[in-house]
């Protein structure tokens, strides 16, 4: 994989005078590219073995190595971290995705088995380990957790102890936004746009209790954790009110709909947006300069998904391995690079190009004003007013 970089903008002239050039320089990046990728697997292969020795896993000589079994979100790992660590290991790695915590839960709780790593985000990681779900981890087999965790990073994981859970990547919950299409004098910043009329029909809410709720909390200035029936139901009557401007209730679709033009704000993820701002040019995905992110200055969420290691997990041996060797800073790198949001692995933050670290790490300020997901599970009775209220949302008709 040639990594994405940050793009800098060039004016006409620029590119006229560059076209030549470019062209006759052709091949030799093609061969500098190709160095390049070669170059990069090698550090990843070599990666993937100092780690997996580190976690006490031997390959085995010229032989089948087993498979290592991920449930984790689309899209959420790059494919050269898996494929180096296939190949070093003489493995097969098989990934599962999900779409959200609940449809997560849910499978594992109605009999869904065969994982040995699972994503949770870290709000949903107590519950899984209160029913027994899931194993302590045993931090010798994974050293580089530890060692290379950045400690900025603390104030977004419930767990600094790391009892049950290994940070994975960080995802902040805002607006993807067609500029061209916010009315003048509209604040994008805010969840007030979600009741602007002249975006009636265009916006697309993610399908998510908690975080369409969590909205309507924060706007009014309560916590996005909040278990008073009477903020809750409050929060609820808001959501209501920006019902009728809603166009779908949807967790993927707003990462295609707003660069086609369809949805114009889209509630998501700073990950999927970040992707698509940025483009791709090997894919033939240009920088999109037209379209924008926003972060609700009354509150957003921030979600720390985080790597478990499940209790009836058939290759724990595997399973560390892989954990010790996404905390290499060589592979975080390439891996950020990729999903283009943080690990919390400093060697690797270190790596970035400043473009994308000053894109994808917030500063203090933007932090601040940030809220944590928390596990309501514990409290069926505010749960159940959660999903009460919810499919009142859901059931209503915009208008």
């Amino acid at each position: 994989m040639v990594r994405r970089n940050i793009r800098k903008n060039m004016n006409t002239s620029k590119l006229k005078y560059v076209a030549a050039a470019l062209a006759s320089a052709a091949i030799v990046a093609g061969c500098s590219q190709s160095e390049n990728a070669e170059s990069e697997e090698a550090t990843l292969v070599q990666q993937a073995l100092k780690a997996a020795e580190e976690a006490g896993f031997r390959p085995p000589d010229g032989g089948d190595g087993g498979e290592l079994h991920i449930y984790t979100w689309s899209d959420y790992i790059a494919p050269d971290v898996l494929a180096s660590f296939e190949k070093a290991l003489g493995v097969k790695v098989v990934v599962d995705t999900f779409d959200s915590n609940e449809a997560m839960y849910a499978k594992l709780k109605a009999g869904g088995t065969g994982y040995d790593i699972i994503m949770p985000s870290s709000y949903q990681i107590a519950m899984m380990a209160k029913e027994g779900m899931i194993d302590e981890i045993d931090h010798s087999k994974c050293p580089n957790v530890k060692k290379n965790f950045d400690v900025g990073f603390t104030s977004q994981i419930l767990d600094p102890t790391f009892k049950y859970n290994v940070p994975y990547a960080v995802t902040y919950t805002g607006f993807m936004y067609d500029k061209s299409k916010i009315p003048e004098g509209a604040d994008v910043n805010s969840w007030a746009i979600l009741g602007n009329p002249a975006l009636k029909g265009r916006i697309s809410l993610l399908d998510d209790i908690r975080e369409v709720i969590g909205g309507g909390l924060m706007y009014l200035g309560y916590s996005i954790n909040s278990t008073n029936p009477a903020e809750i139901e409050k929060a609820v009557e808001q959501v209501l009110k920006w019902r009728a401007n809603i166009r779908k209730f949807d967790s993927e679709s707003y990462k295609t709909e707003v660069p086609s033009g369809a949805t114009w704000v889209g509630h998501g993820y700073s990950t999927d947006t970040t992707q698509v701002l940025v483009g791709d040019e090997e894919a033939g995905a240009p920088a999109r300069d037209d379209l924008g992110f926003a972060l609700p200055k009354e509150g957003y969420t921030i979600a720390f998904d985080e790597m478990v290691i499940a209790k009836d997990a058939k290759r724990k041996d595997l399973a560390y391995a892989f954990m010790n060797y996404i905390y290499d800073g060589d592979v975080a790198a390439v891996n950020m690079d990729y999903i283009q949001g943080p690990n919390p692995v400093k060697p690797g933050i270190e790596q970035l190009d400043a473009g994308l670290r000053d894109i994808i790490i917030l500063k203090p300020e933007q932090l601040a004003k940030g809220q944590v997901l928390r596990n309501l599970d514990d409290q069926p009775a505010v749960m159940e007013l959660y999903n009460k209220t919810w499919d009142k949302i859901k059931a209503t008709e915009a208008k």
